[in-house]
């Protein structure tokens, strides 16, 4: 008696899930699937005088291509207004830029990042948080390799991320 109402109960959220797919759009009901995308990033940051550099790259460890995605920079100290951004970037608010990657096949880097930016004053010490903004809804398995944050002292000297 026990294993059948297991059974039936077990049978019972199979079928609510498969409804709940159907009206969501989820699984494969939905006709779409999202590609499977490892997007990482690497690089450095500096901080002198209230002026930041930041060199970074998009790496996609598949395994599917991605055509383009986003990535955000977040500063925890405003930025200085009238600074020329990089091809494929924008202020977005006054701590964040955002910046395309380009093409990132499976394996390959796309196009590098390189920020020469300047805060409203000169801090002792800034904050620097990336993570991807846009993918093209592609499934990041592994989310702890596009979230980072480094904390980047005035001196001057490159602080990998």
């Amino acid at each position: 008696m026990f294993a059948m109402r297991k059974a039936q109960s077990a049978g019972a959220v199979v079928a609510a899930a498969a409804a709940m797919a159907v009206v969501t759009g989820a699984g494969p009901a939905s006709g779409a699937i999202a590609p499977d995308a490892d997007v990482a990033y690497g690089g450095h940051v500096s901080l002198s005088a209230g002026r930041i550099a930041v060199w970074l790259r998009s790496v996609n460890h598949g395994p599917s291509s991605l055509a383009n995605a986003t990535v955000r920079l977040q500063f925890s100290e405003p930025l200085a207004d009238g600074r020329e951004l990089s091809q494929g970037c924008l202020r977005s608010g006054q701590h964040e830029v955002l910046c395309q990657t380009g093409a990132l096949p499976v394996m390959g880097e796309g196009q590098p990042v390189a920020l020469d930016l300047w805060t409203r004053g000169q801090p002792a010490e800034v904050t620097v948080r990336i993570d991807t903004a846009w993918n093209g809804g592609a499934t990041d398995r592994n989310p702890l390799n596009n979230e980072l944050e480094v904390l980047v002292p005035a001196t001057g000297d490159p602080y990998f991320i």
